[in-house]
């Protein structure tokens, strides 16, 4: 009697063991090693453009006698010779000219489309917001050349301003509809009651429903911001000049020369290029993230 209760306490304290060690694999199997597969996988094109930027043209070029994944003798040059012997600077400031004044003319345009197809339920709001979403699916490829027309009989072409107005067009599409899903989450007995004490529409969008909206205006300006800033189709068909053209185009176009591809200027345009971007979607994921599921759940 007392071996068999002996037995079983051994029994009962193995037993936690194992389950602890089971789930501690299972843990490890299903959450750390994907997560960290995923992250491998989103790092490394970071990684590889940051060590070839500091690399040497000798180590790039020589993969036999040096490693490919590290740096033996880091240097400026590159980053020197893209700052002070190319266009990068003002690259980069007509980039973030197109970017800024794209997405102010695309959250202007999409609040106001946004409030009026959900808020004023006027009849074929529905149909209208599904319209608008269903423009956005239409490839960029496809419209580059009617709005190439366009521009060029606006005496727009090789400038910053056509970018600015063009980008709208496929930026407008995906804000209203995400900010139709946004208002839908603000109660409407807000902008009752405010109707009731003699407010008007547009005092109560400019006080009631964009105060409660900040995270989805948020949301919409950093994609705004981000497919203004990585659009490539449209400014290469309507910007010509080197002076004028963004980060993008440029780099890919004004620093390969024949069949020479200056690799560490190019690596070093795409890490420099890409910092804006990462930092503002550091800077206010939460609120991205809020606002795509507020979207999706209504």
């Amino acid at each position: 009697m007392t071996d068999t209760l002996a037995q079983g306490s051994a029994v009962t304290k193995a037993a936690p063991d194992t389950m602890a060690w089971d789930s501690g694999l299972r843990r490890l199997m299903m959450i750390y090693l994907p997560l960290g597969c995923f992250v491998l996988i989103l790092l490394f094109p970071f990684y590889w453009m940051a060590i070839t930027s500091f690399k040497p043209n000798a180590e790039l070029m020589n993969y036999r006698d040096n490693n490919p994944f590290w740096i033996s003798s880091p240097t400026l040059a590159h980053i020197k010779h893209l700052l002070f012997n190319t266009a990068y600077p003002h690259w980069l400031k007509t980039t973030m000219l197109v970017a800024i004044g794209s997405t102010t003319l695309s959250l202007i345009a999409s609040t106001l489309a946004a409030y009026a197809i959900e808020r004023l339920r006027f009849r074929g709001s529905p149909y209208v917001g599904l319209g608008i979403y269903l423009a956005y699916l239409v490839p960029p490829s496809i419209l580059f050349i009617p709005l190439a027309t366009v521009v060029v009989q606006f005496g727009l072409f090789d400038s910053p301003l056509a970018l600015i107005l063009v980008y709208p067009t496929f930026l407008v599409p995906f804000c209203t509809w995400l900010l139709i899903g946004y208002f839908k989450s603000i109660p409407y007995e807000l902008e009752e009651c405010a109707l009731v004490d003699g407010a008007t529409r547009l005092q109560i969008l400019r006080r009631i429903t964009l105060p409660l909206a900040v995270p989805g205006l948020i949301s919409a300006g950093i994609f705004s911001f981000t497919l203004s800033w990585n659009e490539f189709i449209y400014a290469l068909a309507f910007i010509q000049s080197g002076a004028n053209k963004t980060v993008p185009v440029a780099i890919l176009t004004e620093l390969v020369t024949g069949d020479v591809y200056q690799w560490g200027a190019l690596m070093a345009g795409s890490l420099l290029g890409s910092l804006p971007v990462a930092i503002f979607y550091s800077l206010f994921v939460d609120y991205y993230v809020s606002s795509l599921t507020g979207a999706v759940k209504e």
